[in-house]
């Protein structure tokens, strides 16, 4: 079972790791770090075109849903169904992370999300989708995700040589993510508007090629596995005792639970936004949808850089605590926007501060967890993180459809900002992070 001593050792192999980083200061070099790595530059390649694939699927399907039903309620709908998995299978999924290679656990999860994907190309095209085919495929591919989600998150580690550099391949990760983020909604109200939604799921069929062969591509170094006759049971207990006693990685938990609940559920909104509240019509708001999803990517990949680039200071708690303010501030702004410029402006703050929280959260769980349970721990950080999400969508889409958009908004700023308070009250412990 896990050692009781863990937490001192994992506090000690933090600050060792923080220790080795040559220089203190920031600096462009810094940035990139992790892409002296080949491993890392294929991964980082491969994986950003699936990602913007999939955020054009994220943001066509959303709109679709919108025109299918006009019911916000069923926008937080499909983002529950997708998250429906999370809470059954997350924690299964990071122990078989951590009894079966990694690489070949995401062939399996990447391969079934490229047929998901042209499933509903083919409804689409064909005139067939309905709102109940939206949901299964949103359940469907949720089950995909929580399998892939910490073996991708515990793959980071396979793919640098040197694990001074591990935070900053973590932050770059994110800065990938976000810029798929960018670039993958406009993308996505672009061809929605001009070709229709059955496209954009089609690209993100195709994109999924990429990842596999990035995958298929990349020759990564073993690291320790449990053994494959242990059982289940036995690895996710295991796993659940060691963030138990983990302060640090237990304070950072929780801290990505409340961002999750309050701070990101939100974006379900987003489609519904774009035509009542700022008067988008059946094409403007497909464009509009595309740029308030667009803004907030480009915010969260300015976080994301910032943070690779200050990912060997240490400062990251600082900031991490800064973001749990700032961003419910600027959705209580975005809240009373009513033009278009101004909302993407909110937006991207928005997507800057609260990605300042979610990254640095996983920068410093991963800088701190052991390898060899490193996949239940992610399982941990994804089953709140995305678990929580749907929740908040749920909530947040019933609220909209019985008051309006602006005050569920308002609400979730306020659940935001004061979980924030209390944090800052009762986990002091996370300012100090290094």
């Amino acid at each position: 079972m896990v050692d009781e001593k863990m937490n001192e050792r994992s506090a000690v192999e933090c600050c060792d790791t923080q220790d080795m980083v040559p220089e203190q200061r920031i600096s462009p070099r810094n940035t990139f770090a992790a892409m002296q790595y080949p491993n890392y530059r294929i991964w980082f390649a491969g994986q950003f075109v699936s990602l913007f694939g999939t955020w054009m699927q994220v943001t066509a399907q959303g709109y679709l849903a919108y025109q299918l039903t006009k019911s916000s309620a069923f926008l937080g709908y499909v983002a529950f169904a997708n998250g429906v998995p999370v809470w059954l299978f997350m924690l299964y999924a990071g122990s078989v992370a951590d009894r079966v290679p990694r690489k070949t656990l995401m062939l399996y999860t990447q391969s079934a999300m490229l047929v998901l994907a042209f499933v509903l190309a083919l409804l689409t095209f064909t005139g067939a989708v309905r709102p109940w085919h939206i949901l299964v495929l949103a359940f469907l591919l949720g089950i995909a995700n929580t399998f892939d989600s910490p073996a991708r998150l515990a793959l980071v580690n396979q793919l640098v040589d040197d694990k001074r550099h591990l935070p900053n391949a973590v932050a770059l990760n994110g800065s990938m993510f976000n810029m798929a983020t960018a670039l993958g909604p406009a993308a996505a109200g672009a061809v929605y508007a001009l070709l229709g939604p059955s496209w954009c799921f089609t690209i993100n069929g195709l994109s999924f090629v990429a990842v596999i062969a990035a995958l298929l591509l990349m020759r990564l170094r073993p690291v320790p596995l449990s053994p494959r006759d242990q059982s289940p049971m036995v690895g996710i207990v295991e796993g659940l005792t060691y963030v138990w006693r983990h302060e640090n990685i237990r304070a950072l938990i929780l801290l990505i639970g409340v961002t999750s609940l309050f701070g990101l559920s939100f974006a379900a909104l987003i489609p519904a936004w774009a035509v009542k509240v700022l008067h988008g019509n059946a094409t403007t708001g497909a464009t509009i949808n595309g740029l308030l999803q667009s803004a907030r990517g480009i915010g969260a990949l300015l976080a994301a850089l910032t943070i690779a680039t200050v990912s060997h200071l240490k400062v990251k708690g600082r900031i991490a605590t800064f973001g749990t303010f700032a961003y419910p501030a600027a959705l209580l702004a975005f809240a009373v926007a009513r033009s278009t410029a101004l909302a993407s402006l909110l937006m991207a703050l928005v997507g800057f501060a609260s990605i300042l929280v979610v990254n640095l959260c996983n920068v410093l769980i991963q800088s701190q967890v052991e390898d060899s349970l490193r996949g239940r721990v992610s399982a941990v950080y994804s089953l709140v993180f995305f678990g929580m999400m749907p929740i908040g969508s749920l909530l947040t889409g019933w609220l909209a459809q019985w008051t309006s958009e602006p005050v569920a908004i308002i609400v979730s700023a306020c659940g935001a900002l004061t979980g924030a308070v209390l944090i800052w009250i009762l986990v002091p412990r996370l300012r100090a992070m290094p």
